[in-house]
């Protein structure tokens, strides 16, 4: 589909998700803003698609390319535009959780991973002030290095659906934010190495959920073919890391404190989601982001 047709397509999604979450209308008081909230929601989606995270970045593009699609946004001051999407970001998670409601089923299994999300460069963390107190060092296993800042921690389902997400420092272990990710009573999940743990095992297991984890040493695994196995099972939640850290720009924070910082994690979930769900409704596999639109 073209970019006007894809633009189209997530408003008309957005206006009537929002009509059908909240009937009687987002604000209860107050006058109503020049740019309603589903253009402005539409606008953060598609930015984000278009790898244009920063707020500046999606209102000057859409200032200067698609006026006539939001004629309103002449009219609008950047820091209005700003102010009121970074204000929408509980609608946001209101909207997240009903796309995942109608792509997944809660009974079914899911995968858990992390990934690094560093505050400034290394040689700036003892003098970078943002995030100070919050951040802290961890280990970056992909690059093995350490690194100063925060890691991201997913719950998704085997077609790359977001299922939950939280924000967590650097130094914070794998296994100890399963439980923070709201595993559904009677799932079964599965993670990497990194998440074998007696402890977490068995306190999930007393609310009846199970997670399934190779041996923590490669070298001293008791069971090989095994954590194979499980190798196999989990090697989408690969997939899903790479276009969140490439096409969604998910190693960057743009944000100074934890509230912005969180609104800016949330409307990459949702334009995330709202890929895999343009992707299933065009008979594309659900993460084939690339063929959506024309190039």
């Amino acid at each position: 589909m073209s970019l006007v047709d894809f633009i189209t397509e997530v408003f008309v999604w957005v206006d009537d998700a929002l009509r059908a979450c909240f009937p009687e209308g987002v604000r209860s008081r107050g006058p109503s803003p020049l740019l309603s909230d589903s253009e402005v929601i539409t606008l953060e989606l598609v930015g984000e698609w278009l790898r244009l995270d920063a707020d500046a970045h999606i209102f000057w593009y859409f200032r200067g390319h698609h006026a006539e699609l939001f004629p309103t946004l002449a009219r609008v001051h950047r820091t209005t535009f700003v102010r009121q999407a970074a204000n929408l970001w509980r609608i946001k998670q209101e909207l997240q959780r009903r796309l995942v409601a109608s792509l997944t089923d809660a009974r079914e299994p899911w995968l858990v991973d992390s990934i690094t999300l560093p505050v400034c460069r290394f040689a700036r963390a003892t003098f970078c002030e943002r995030f100070r107190g919050l951040a802290r060092y961890g280990h970056d296993h992909t690059i093995r290095q350490t690194y100063y800042g925060f890691r991201l921690h997913f719950r998704t389902s085997r077609d790359g659906v977001i299922l939950a997400v939280e924000v967590a420092a650097a130094n914070e272990p794998d296994a100890a934010l399963v439980i923070e990710l709201a595993p559904p009573p009677g799932s079964v999940g599965v993670g990497d190495r990194n998440y074998w743990s007696p402890a977490t095992r068995q306190e999930l297991q007393e609310q009846g959920v199970v997670l399934l984890a190779p041996f923590s040493s490669k070298k001293r695994d008791p069971d090989p073919r095994r954590s194979r196995r499980l190798a196999r099972v989990r090697k989408r939640i690969e997939t899903f890391l790479a276009q969140w850290a490439e096409r969604f720009q998910g190693k960057r924070t743009w944000a100074r404190d934890l509230w912005h910082l969180g609104h800016r994690v949330i409307r990459k979930v949702i334009s995330h989601t709202l890929g895999v769900w343009l992707c299933c409704k065009n008979g594309l596999p659900p993460l084939q982001f690339n063929g959506l639109l024309d190039t």
